[in-house]
This record gives structure tokens, C-alpha cells and sequence, in this order.
């Protein structure tokens, strides 16, 4: 017969402890918590079994089921050219940068183009199992379609004014690929970031591009100046013409007026001219009389009388 202490006092408790350890393993490795921003794809014995919400769930210990947690509801982003600290998704970041962001336009000068990718993980499934790191070839088909893109543009474009096209026409080409690719991936936008000419030209380019902006300040000033002076020209204008055409209608009536008052004149004297041609006259007597002052009217038979009149006195003046 074995003694199973076989003198040594810890053998009795060996039994024991393996099993509370090995009861505690397969505790533990029954469980799993899905975080809220994400969901759990879970393989058993290698294969896909399903896909999991948020929250807490058991599986078969040992290995025999495993849970692969993909943030699902999150948008996740690549950054293409530079890289920012403290990242929490791992694919965030390239290996080379300085590679990445350096470009060749479609007038052959080099461009240093900097970009964000963002994105979501539409299919956990497809995701994890139609692509070999499927994380790693959408940063390739970014590049791959940001580089086409620029490519067909000039360097003018791709620095300055044709930016928003650029993240237009890279989204739609990406987009494009991800579905031809079958990735299991949404992407939601494109947004360039830095662009810069290298590093040798950059003072050159930058004396181009202030010679450019001073040229669109002076037109800016130019054409508010049209704006300011035109418009007043032209109303002034308008107000001459305005005015002038009052004056003739003022004129035209006035002489139409006239006219019509000679014409009923002209009426009446046809009518009786004899009396007509009598109002005429004492109606101009009675116009013009009173604008004549004091007059002295003296007869042929008292000119003795002369000498003492006082005709050379003007109305108003004292005697002498």
C-alpha cells in the first residue's frame, strides 16, 4: 500500500489545490464583457460561431470558444503623412509618413500631401475573415486612391483651390475600392490636411503664393471701387435725366397751356373783335398801369407851365 504522505505534509493538499485552480480556470474563461462601443465575434474551435451585442455573455472554457472584440459603433481613423500621440487604434498610424505624404501632381512637381481617413467597421465578420489584415488594405487602397487623385490635378490645384475636390473625388474613389475589396468597412470621410510643396521650394512657392493673393487683394480693391463710384455715376445720371425730363414735361405742358388759352383767345376775337380787342387792351392797361409810377400828362396849350412843374422828380424823391 502507498502512503500518500509519503513524508511530506503538503502532498495531502496537491489534489486540492489543482482542482480549485483548474475549477477557477474554467470560471474564468466562461465569461466576457462586450464594451458599449462594441461588438464580439465569437469562433469555436476556429470557426465563426456569432456575433455578440454589448454586455455580459458566457462561452465554453478552455479555449473551445474564443471572442474576438471589434469597436463596431465607433468611428475609427487613419492617419496618412503624420502622426498624432496618444492613439488608441493601432492601424491609426503608418510605418513610414514621410513616404506616405510624398506625391508627384499631374504638371510633375511634387507636392507633401497629408491626410485623415475615417472610418467604421460595417461587418465584424467580413472584417476579421474575407481579407488577410484587412486594416492594412485600407491603408494601402488610401494611399493607392489619394495618389491617383492628386495625380490628376496640378500642384496649384492640390495646394490652394482644389482642395474640397481632391477630398470629394478621393472619398468616391476609396469608397469604390473598400466595396470592390469587400472589407466590411464604411468610409465616412476623406479631409486633407497639411499640404506643402517640399521642403527645397517651399520659399519659392510661398513668394508665388503672395504674389498671387496681392494680385486678388488689388482686384478685390479694384472692382470695390468700380462697385462705389459706377453706381453713383449711374445714379446721378439717372437723377440728370430725371430731372431733365421734368423740365421738358414742365415746358411742354406750359406751352400746350398756352397755346390752348390763345386758341380760346383767338375764339372769341374771331367771334367779336371789337369787344374782344377792347378787354384785350384795358386788361393789359390794368397789367401795366400800375408798374408805371406817378406820370404827368400835360397838354399842348399849358407848356408855360413847364418850368414850374416838378417833372424832373422821380416818385419818391423830396423837392427842391
Amino acid at each position: 500500500m502507498i502512503d500518500v504522505d509519503d513524508g511530506r505534509p503538503w502532498a495531502r493538499f496537491a489534489g486540492p489545490l489543482v482542482a480549485v485552480i483548474a475549477v477557477g480556470m474554467i470560471a474564468l474563461s466562461s465569461y466576457y464583457t462586450v464594451p458599449a462601443e462594441s461588438e464580439g465575434v465569437v469562433l469555436r474551435f476556429g470557426r465563426f460561431l456569432a456575433t455578440v451585442e454589448p454586455g455580459l455573455h458566457f462561452k465554453l472554457p478552455l479555449g473551445i470558444d474564443v471572442v474576438t472584440i471589434l469597436p463596431t459603433r465607433r468611428q475609427l481613423k487613419m492617419e496618412f503623412g503624420f502622426a498624432t500621440s496618444r492613439y488608441s487604434n493601432p492601424d491609426q498610424v503608418g510605418g513610414d509618413p514621410d513616404r506616405e505624404k510624398s506625391m508627384v501632381t499631374g504638371d510633375l512637381n511634387a507636392a507633401l500631401v497629408e491626410w485623415v481617413v475615417q472610418y467604421r467597421i460595417g461587418d465584424p465578420k467580413k472584417f476579421l475573415f474575407d481579407v488577410r489584415n484587412p486594416a492594412q488594405t485600407l491603408r494601402d487602397l488610401s494611399e493607392s486612391a489619394m495618389r491617383e487623385v492628386v495625380g490628376d490635378r496640378t500642384v496649384d490645384e492640390v495646394i490652394t483651390i482644389g482642395r474640397t475636390e481632391i477630398e470629394v473625388a478621393a472619398l468616391a474613389r476609396l469608397q469604390q475600392l473598400v466595396k470592390l475589396y469587400d472589407l466590411g468597412i464604411f468610409v465616412d470621410q476623406v479631409q486633407l490636411k497639411n499640404v506643402n510643396p517640399p521642403r527645397s521650394v517651399e520659399a519659392s512657392f510661398n513668394e508665388v503664393n503672395k504674389a498671387q493673393q496681392d494680385r486678388e487683394n488689388m482686384i478685390n480693391v479694384a472692382n470695390g471701387e468700380y462697385n462705389k463710384v459706377v453706381p453713383k455715376a449711374k445714379g446721378e445720371a439717372a437723377s440728370a435725366i430725371s430731372t431733365a425730363e421734368g423740365y421738358r414735361f414742365k415746358r411742354v405742358n406750359e406751352a400746350e397751356g398756352d397755346v390752348a388759352s390763345f386758341n380760346a383767345v383767338l375764339e372769341q376775337y374771331v367771334k367779336a373783335a371789337d369787344v374782344t380787342r377792347t378787354r384785350l387792351y384795358l386788361e393789359t392797361m390794368g397789367e401795366v398801369l400800375p408798374q408805371a409810377g406817378q406820370k404827368i400828362i400835360v397838354d399842348d396849350s399849358l407848356r408855360q407851365l413847364l418850368p414850374i412843374l416838378p417833372l424832373s422828380v422821380k416818385p419818391g424823391e423830396a423837392r427842391p
